[in-house]
């Protein structure tokens, strides 16, 4: 079979991964963001109960 016709498994594998190691840190990034809000809208509204 020619190369040029059977994938590259190992670039493929290493795309996903990257890709997957960004969304990760994009989701870590988030969920730090959520949690900070969450942290002043607490100092902000539980002190008024």
């Amino acid at each position: 079979m020619n190369k040029e016709f059977v994938p590259d498994n190992n670039e493929n594998e290493l795309f996903t991964l990257k890709n997957e190691e960004i969304d990760y840190k994009k989701l870590i990034t988030r969920l730090k963001d959520i949690s900070s809000t969450i942290a002043l809208l607490e100092k902000k509204y539980l002190d008024k109960f």
